[in-house]
């Protein structure tokens, strides 16, 4: 996958898997920030460089009603970024790939900002839209990794939409 040899683009190892359960908490640490929404799940993201350095972090809501987490953390960045072109973007929920409040989904903007690696903590309900982020994401070349290991805590973010709020 990544033979010095290889001419296609490198793509970047994931980290071990305890630091990607440690990002993941993270990302569910900043979902629980959201200010409440009955028609948005509350989402947290964490966009980390290939060396380990946090590049930005975001949650749903964060400076707009229609914000969504990733969109608020690639807000931060500078377009063409070139940390983003090696780096993972951690979400507490698969990220959209559709999307009722704006018409560009969070697939779409971490294609285009070029970021190769997505883990994810819950895979999203259909709730509002239909689930279609992690399949957007893989048939454009991004390496999509769901870690259900959080997937619970995500959930319990958002119980205020889910099973009548229990």
């Amino acid at each position: 996958m990544n033979d010095p040899g290889s001419s296609g683009p490198r793509v970047p190892e994931l980290p071990p898997l305890d630091e990607q359960l440690r990002r993941l908490g993270q990302t569910v640490d900043l979902a629980r920030r959201c200010p409440p929404s009955p028609t948005a799940f509350a989402v947290g993201a964490v966009i980390v460089a290939a060396d380990g350095t946090e590049l930005a972090t975001g949650y749903s809501r964060e400076t707009h009603p229609t914000d969504h987490a990733e969109e608020a953390a690639l807000a931060k960045l500078a377009p063409g970024d070139p940390r983003l072109a090696t780096a993972v973007l951690y979400s507490s929920l698969e990220p959209c790939g559709e999307r009722a409040s704006r018409p560009t989904t969070c697939a779409e903007l971490i294609i285009a900002a070029g970021i190769p690696t997505v883990v994810y903590a819950w895979r999203e309900p259909p709730l509002f839209v239909a689930r279609a982020g992690a399949a957007r994401l893989s048939a454009a070349g991004v390496t999509v990794v769901e870690r259900p290991e959080l997937a619970a805590e995500a959930r319990e973010v958002n119980r205020n939409l889910l099973d009548g709020g229990a």
